[in-house]
């Protein structure tokens, strides 16, 4: 949902601007940032470097079933999915963000892409086991939601399945094993602390 609402208190001046998506067949497509209290999209830095790592892990994505559990701005799905993802599900459950996120959708006649409006837990326990290849996890930072969203998913992911995970902490190897992770790429960017996990298999 990229939502900090520390920053929005330091920053009560920001007002409705742009992210753009960075790669794939809508490159340079601007997505909307509504002004909402702490809307927090992923920084351009480090979206490029997580989908560089997906790219080096998955080249082919054709098949990719992907989830963005907290979807905000849908900058993460809607890149994966120009990037050639077969299906992307976008959970959001802001009524006026989803409306964004399917306005978006249908201007880009992507039809890969599904809008569920809900919440994230709640959506994730209904939907189906090893649904998905890749999952995004990026709940508010100070919502206590990351560690049972990880819990969550990983009953979703198929098989060695990879999942993004974004805190304003890091998350080390033994932390990611105790949710039935490995730890597979890490890296910080200012306050955002953001990690590629592979589901284990049982």
């Amino acid at each position: 949902m990229k939502r900090n609402p520390q920053s929005a208190i330091r920053n009560p001046s920001a007002a409705l601007h742009r992210v753009r998506i960075i790669g794939g067949a809508w490159k340079r497509t601007p997505i909307p940032v509504a002004d909402s209290p702490g809307l927090r999209p992923t920084p351009d830095r480090v979206r490029e470097t997580l989908f560089n790592w997906i790219a080096h892990l998955r080249p082919d994505l054709a098949a990719l079933r992907g989830l963005d559990l907290f979807a905000g701005t849908g900058a993460l799905g809607f890149e994966l999915a120009s990037r050639g993802a077969a299906h992307v599900t976008l959970v959001e459950r802001d009524p006026k963000l989803a409306a964004r996120l399917r306005a978006l959708r249908d201007r880009l006649g992507a039809t890969q892409i599904e809008i569920v409006a809900g919440d994230a837990l709640a959506v994730a326990a209904q939907l189906a086991d090893s649904s998905f290849d890749f999952v995004f996890v990026d709940p508010p930072y100070d919502a206590g939601l990351l560690a049972p969203a990880l819990d969550a998913v990983r009953r979703v992911l198929a098989p060695e399945g990879l999942a993004y995970a974004e805190s304003d902490a890091p998350i080390d190897a033994a932390q990611a094993a105790a949710h039935g992770y490995e730890l597979v790429r890490a890296d910080r960017a200012s306050r955002v602390c953001f990690h590629l996990l592979r589901r284990k298999s049982s």
